[in-house]
């Protein structure tokens, strides 16, 4: 296969009665800026970045500002240097300015990179994680970019990671377990809260997480309270701030939540304010905070891995430089002993191919998959979840391609 063309799909799907809201983001347009590589056989890769609908179209013009290079490659040719390719989009001599390696740019590089991914699983007629799986390790540290984090992993070590005897198979038949997200949308009052969480539990959920930041805190408490109380000591909850407050009010409400025993607390301040994640991780609730969500890049998610200022990393392979640079991500994840509870700004979609390629390939510890279903109908292959668990996918390609 041959990469003919690149061309880019501006897809927004409006939300209706408080889904997809939380403290910050009240009337969310979940929107792809989708990269599309065409080939010379028919053959389309399908790439990913979320936004929530405003400036979609600025990561779209932005996906064809940077595409050039791929023009004219074939698809083993292209995924043999895309480590090195993808450090040579990331620091274009004129976009870079506009980061570096974050922003509108870094969201274009994700659309593109994952759409290379997928073209090649395509290529190869297997799902994306069986092509993870089937990869030797030497193959597939040629397509991540390792650059600015070998101080805490060189190439060396990712290799070592890598070679490591394979385990956790199981995943494969018996699937990834999940949590719902859907239930506690800061949208929805007490009474349509209540009628969700028992929907969840019907649908075999033992996890669940509510967005929390109202701007009456009591109301949060209460919220949480109830979703405790329906779920019982032995499911798990998750409180998701969004970034809602400053460190005095984050400290005073995790330690409020606190005795609602949240799994963690996401997101509960700035993302760039790493003092105030790593105060919180390590003094207020210890080992409770979960990020990653608004972390641009792997230089971040280094510099909390080495301060101890998360406990849960929640990378985004549409929120990041795409797939390669969610595996760095993942590889530095598993060199700090640190679990990977991906953000799923693709519903799911790519994230479950991920998933298994780090609870086998890597060995790292599974907590669960987010489940987000309001775009389910607009993917040619959705996510299959059933009794609360992530089926394994069987299609070609990254589970991407949009209706």
């Amino acid at each position: 296969m041959t990469i003919t063309q690149v061309s880019v799909r501006d897809a927004r799907f409006p939300l209706s009665g408080g889904a997809g809201t939380d403290s910050l983001h009240t009337n969310p347009v979940y929107s792809y800026a989708t990269a599309l590589l065409q080939t010379d056989t028919g053959a389309t890769g399908t790439g990913l970045a979320f936004t929530l609908g405003g400036g979609n179209e600025l990561v779209c013009q932005a996906i064809q500002l940077l595409a050039e290079p791929l023009v004219g490659l074939e698809t083993e040719e292209l995924m043999a240097q895309l480590g090195t390719l993808q450090r040579r989009l990331a620091d274009h001599p004129q976009l870079r300015w506009l980061g570096p390696h974050k922003g509108v740019v870094q969201l274009a590089l994700a659309a593109l990179n994952n759409a290379c991914w997928d073209l090649w699983a395509k290529a190869h007629g297997v799902p994306l994680w069986k092509l993870l799986l089937d990869l030797s390790p030497e193959a597939l540290l040629a397509t991540l970019d390792l650059s600015y984090v070998d101080d805490a992993l060189t190439p060396a070590q990712a290799l070592e990671l890598l070679r490591q005897p394979r385990s956790q198979t199981h995943f494969l038949t018996d699937g990834y377990p999940g949590y719902d997200t859907s239930a506690g949308w800061l949208g929805y009052d007490d009474t349509k809260l209540a009628e969700n969480i028992k929907k969840s539990l019907g649908a075999g959920f033992t996890a669940l997480k509510l967005k929390v930041g109202s701007d009456d805190f009591t109301r949060d408490l209460r919220r949480a309270t109830l979703v405790r109380e329906a779920i019982g000591d032995a499911g798990s909850l998750m409180c998701d701030a969004n970034q809602k407050w400053s460190l005095p009010e984050a400290e005073a409400a995790c330690r409020a939540l606190a005795p609602l025993k949240p799994l963690w607390i996401e997101e509960p301040t700035h993302p760039d304010d790493l003092l105030a994640h790593q105060r919180l991780n390590t003094e207020v609730v210890p080992g409770r905070i979960a990020a990653g969500e608004h972390f641009p890049n792997r230089i971040v998610f280094k510099n909390y891995l080495q301060a101890g200022a998360l406990a849960y990393v929640q990378a985004d392979a549409v929120r990041l430089a795409g797939v390669s640079e969610f595996l760095a991500v993942s590889l530095l994840a598993k060199k700090f002993g640190k679990p990977i509870v991906p953000h799923v700004g693709d519903m799911g979609q790519l994230h479950q191919h991920l998933v298994l390629f780090n609870a086998i390939v890597l060995g790292q510890e599974p907590v669960f998959l987010e489940h987000i279903p309001h775009l389910k109908p607009h993917f040619v292959h959705p996510a299959q979840v059933e009794n609360g668990v992530y089926k394994t996918p069987q299609e070609p390609g990254a589970s991407c391609d949009l209706r």
